[in-house]
């Protein structure tokens, strides 16, 4: 496989080698030895989560406090969405900024989120099934969102699906409701870049 830092530090692109035959397709959809070579510490699945979207489904940004906050290995073995990675780490010097992978059942590539950061993906098709395999388990006194419409982050999502028809974006009422960064980061809710770091070096 080959694992790609992305624009934000602490986010990760992996795209599996795939051995097609008459029978359908094989990959290592994750490979541990690998993954630790680049990121530098192993993923220690904690839990495995899996959700089922309609296209122009949004879901985040979502992020949990630190420590252990929850880093996420990303998937999505059926349909397609475009995933997101967001800085939320004040002090940090993509603090804001954003980068994003497409996941399909193409490619089937991943995206790992660790610690600290932000995460966000629409689906681009109907039945678009995501399975995050997640470092921490779900502790809802520490999970928290950004409203993934925040024009200071500008998540640029798109306009058609993958059947090139307009995309009709749909969030939840609490992602709806979900402070903007600015909004966040005065009520003390965002991590910041020292502690992540200063987290990290533990794993």
């Amino acid at each position: 496989m080959r694992i790609r830092e992305l624009a934000i530090a602490g986010a990760w692109e992996i795209t599996p080698k795939q051995f097609p035959d008459d029978r359908g397709v094989f990959l290592e959809a994750y490979k541990a030895s690998a993954f630790k070579e680049v990121i530098g510490h192993s993923l220690d699945l904690r839990q495995a989560n899996m959700s089922v979207s309609k296209a122009g489904t949004v879901r985040g940004i979502h992020f949990a406090d630190i420590p252990p906050s929850q880093a996420k290995y990303v998937v999505c073995p059926r349909g397609a969405v475009l995933d997101f990675a967001v800085d939320i780490r004040v002090g940090s010097p993509t603090f804001g900024k954003w980068d994003s992978v497409l996941l399909d059942d193409v490619n089937r590539r991943a995206i790992y989120v660790s610690e600290g950061l932000g995460h966000c993906f629409v689906a681009l098709e109907d039945h678009s099934t995501v399975l995050y395999m997640c470092s921490a388990p779900y502790a809802p006194g520490r999970e928290h969102g950004i409203s993934p419409l925040d024009p200071q982050i500008g998540l640029t999502f798109p306009e058609l699906g993958r059947d090139n028809q307009p995309l009709e974006l749909h969030l939840s009422a609490k992602d709806s409701a979900a402070p903007t960064l600015a909004e966040a980061s005065a009520q003390g809710l965002l991590p910041t870049w020292d502690e992540v770091q200063a987290f990290i070096a533990t794993l």
